[in-house]
């Protein structure tokens, strides 16, 4: 059995070959996959939970992710909220298979989610992003991004705390990239060809009436039914895909907004599937805004796994590139 540091997954999993990768993936059967969660309450705020996501492509590979959330640990033990391994094992045998570190891998796997959905659906000479959050995922998210739409030219940032936009913001540019921190929103979405939101925000923060004609959404955060990143205008306006149909019940960028009466769940043109698959169309005119939402799943995180294993015992495949796919 291997174990995968999260140094290796970061050198292993380049952005070209793992945006291929997951849209190949796509191609197949989807796993079966469940989800259990246990919680520990706490006298205040949210309880310590361990959330349990297994996925299983019978014959193929098995796998587990591991994710434990301690809101103490940074003022009580100067350690992560957030812990996570995952644990890959042979679909024909059911023997373990390697152990990856979990953190590294969410990473990869969310940003590669998003820009998978960026290389279907995104006009091919956008030149303008806007990144709104300046957390830890940000950097991943801007730099997949990039590599699904070389076309990108530059890079503006807002966050909450000013400070943190502005650090991301110099770390690119000595990485090259022309990228600025802003403190005006609503006039950033303006001029945004791509916009990626990626907060723990439970009020919207990306208004609908702002997106500029032929831009294309990317929703990260909003993995609860109580958070929300963009406002029903935004859903309104825009043709909106998902990456599996499992996020409808779960983020409130949908809930309410289905409850409500603000879009029908036929508004929800494709996910990943559909569009990888050419069953369904995905930006229909240079003009439409696109709207995707990232939702994550068990799914993702085995094709992730499983990918990074045939890199690590075949190296050659890093090789490999992406070649986008719009309308």
């Amino acid at each position: 059995m291997r174990f995968v540091s999260a140094a290796e997954v970061h050198r292993l999993l380049n952005w070209p070959s793992l945006i291929d990768a997951l849209r190949e993936a796509h191609l197949a059967q989807a796993p079966r996959t469940a989800r259990l969660l246990l919680e520990e309450p706490r006298e205040a705020g949210h309880p310590n939970i361990l959330l349990t996501l297994p996925a299983w492509q019978p014959g193929e590979a098995i796998g587990v992710k591991l994710v434990t959330s301690f809101p103490d640990n940074v003022a009580e033990h100067g350690l992560p909220t957030v812990s996570a391994i995952y644990a890959l094992f042979d679909g024909r045998t059911g023997l373990p298979r390697a152990v990856i570190d979990g953190e590294a891998l969410i990473f990869r796997k969310t940003a590669a989610d998003s820009a998978l959905g960026t290389s279907l659906l995104a006009r091919a000479d956008i030149e303008t992003m806007l990144m709104i959050g300046a957390g830890a995922l940000a950097p991943y998210l801007i730099k997949a991004h990039r590599t699904a739409r070389p076309s990108i030219q530059r890079v503006t940032i807002w966050n909450r705390t000013a400070h943190r936009a502005a650090a991301l913001a110099a770390s690119l540019r000595e990485e090259g990239v022309e990228a600025i921190a802003t403190e005006h929103l609503d006039a950033a979405v303006s001029k945004a060809d791509l916009v990626s939101c990626a907060t723990m925000s439970e009020m919207p923060l990306l208004k609908g009436q702002c997106l500029k004609r032929g831009a294309h959404v990317d929703l990260v955060g909003s993995f609860t039914p109580a958070m929300r990143e963009a406002d029903d205008e935004a859903l309104r306006r825009a043709r909106v895909f998902v990456d599996s149909y499992g996020i409808l019940d779960r983020s409130g960028e949908f809930v309410g907004p289905l409850q409500h009466g603000v879009i029908a769940r036929d508004h929800v043109v494709a996910d990943l599937f559909e569009l990888c698959r050419r069953d369904r169309r995905g930006r229909s005119s240079r003009s439409e805004i696109t709207l995707f939402k990232n939702g994550g799943g068990a799914h993702l995180d085995l094709f992730v796994a499983r990918h990074l294993l045939a890199v690590a015992e075949t190296p050659q495949i890093v090789n490999s590139c992406i070649t986008p796919c719009v309308a």
